[in-house]
């Protein structure tokens, strides 16, 4: 038995959570605020929020910098803390992975339990997450090793395991944006915002599309976007995918293998703006690091189109959650050896 904690801000932790599920051969349970997804494979432990209520009334939530986030009284932190020391003591679990919550993961060390952490790109050499880190099983790096976060301690690397970036698209194959046989178009832009934050305003997407009159814009999220379940058609169908920096996205993106402009969002501990110097220094897509000037867009969509989708393989090579999944299996496995192994 594995144990999953999902955080509930934004999708990119479900659906990560979804693609190492489906692939892990043990039973996975999933605990999060959000409810279980229809094609979540095991059991499901709802947990209550523990950011609602009166801000004012929260207190230090940082407990003197050494937390990310424990609202003092807060009776759903109380509650949520509480139901997971409840399923750890009920079903022993031999590893609990954290995606992503510092608190969870020493909860689950503290009552003994190894823990996974999922790791994210930026400045984590804050006390809370060096903690988390330190204290870790493993930790899943969801990016290529050919492209490792600088400065690192050695310890962690010795226990990362790099699955490249993976989606809930992966084994799709990618169809191609545009079929010659059907005659000149305008080429097409996705705009693919997620539901995690919006740093952009509606009148500079308006002032980027009209200052681009050769590219068709579609809007996926953001500040004026509709929002779809499935955005696989319409990744296919983009010459150029405009996004942020954040992993499932760009994930989505690379599956899909369309060409990118990406504008890294400001994200605690520079965690999107790690992630655009990652994807320079690999060469996987054109780059700005704040949204561009109106009239600068023809020539960034037209760049990114000649360089193209291809080297997206080196960033998410189709079978990241499987290898997560296997990590997972071979950390639990490996505990529960131990653990009945005569003494």
């Amino acid at each position: 038995m594995i144990g999953y904690y999902v955080h509930h801000q934004g999708n990119g932790h479900l659906h990560r959570a979804r693609s190492i599920a489906a692939h892990c051969p043990l039973t996975v349970t999933g605990l999060s605020s959000l409810p279980a997804p229809d094609d979540w494979p095991g059991p499901w432990v709802r947990l209550p929020r523990d950011d609602d209520g009166d801000p004012t009334a929260f207190g230090d939530v940082t407990a003197g910098g050494r937390l990310h986030w424990a609202p003092v009284l807060h009776a759903g932190l109380r509650g949520r803390m509480a139901q997971i020391a409840e399923w750890i003591a009920a079903t022993s679990p031999a590893l609990l992975v954290s995606d992503v919550s510092v608190e969870v993961a020493l909860l689950g060390r503290l009552l003994g339990t190894p823990t996974a952490v999922v790791a994210m790109r930026g400045e984590r050499t804050d006390p809370p997450h060096r903690t988390a880190y330190d204290l870790a099983e493993l930790l899943l790096a969801p990016w290529p090793s050919t492209l490792p976060e600088p400065g690192w301690p050695r310890h962690w690397e010795a226990k990362t395991v790099h699955t490249g970036a993976f989606s809930r698209f992966d084994g799709r194959a990618p169809a191609p944006a545009h079929d010659p046989t059907d005659g000149p178009r305008l080429r097409r832009v996705l705009l693919l915002m997620g539901s995690g934050g919006r740093d952009i305003s509606t009148t500079e997407v308006a002032a980027a599309r009209a200052a681009s009159p050769g590219w068709q814009w579609t809007t996926l999220g953001g500040p004026d976007g509709r929002w779809s379940a499935d955005p696989w058609p319409a990744l296919c169908a983009a010459d150029v995918v405009v996004t942020h920096a954040g992993q499932n996205a760009l994930a989505e993106c690379a599956a899909a293998r369309r060409p990118a402009v990406v504008v890294p969002q400001e994200r605690p501990f520079g965690e999107q703006a790690a992630t655009g110097r990652a994807l320079t220094r690999g060469r996987l897509a054109v780059v700005a690091t704040r949204w561009p000037k109106a009239q600068d867009w023809t020539t960034l969509l037209e760049q990114a189109r000649v360089h193209g989708g291809e080297r997206w393989s080196r960033w998410a090579p189709g079978d990241g959650a499987a290898r997560a999944a296997s990590a997972l299996a071979e950390a639990a496995y490996r505990r529960r050896a131990q653990r009945c192994a005569p003494r």
